[in-house]
């Protein structure tokens, strides 16, 4: 199993940016996919985004526009950029790998992030 170590999490104003990184165990031309979930209180984790080592990029609707993803295969880090921040951003995102876009088999361990004015 990869292992996924998150970082890049935490408050941040409305309309604020952050930028969470992501770096796996082994070399990330070896995964398929990678992306992000997240999770906020008391909902089900939802799909965020993720990127084949194709190229071929998905987000979900309620980011589509504001974040984007990319990879750095020199230091082997997925990144998730957010920005334009809103309240309902508030969550734990978890970066995964898997065989597919939105499949995954292996989980970090979260970083929360917090939206709040």
């Amino acid at each position: 199993q990869v292992q996924l170590v998150e970082s890049g999490g935490g408050l941040v104003q409305p309309g604020g940016s952050l930028r969470l990184s992501c770096v796996p165990s082994i070399s990330i031309f070896n995964i398929y996919a990678m992306g992000w979930y997240r999770q906020a209180p008391g909902k089900e984790r939802e799909f965020v985004a993720a990127i084949s080592r194709g190229g071929t990029i998905e987000f979900g609707a309620s980011v589509k526009g504001r974040f984007t993803i990319s990879t750095d295969d020199a230091k082997n880090t997925v990144y998730l950029q957010m920005n334009d921040l809103q309240l309902e951003d508030t969550a734990v995102y978890y970066c995964k790998a898997g065989a597919t876009l939105r499949g995954a088999s292996s989980w970090g361990q979260g970083t929360q992030v917090i939206v709040s004015s």
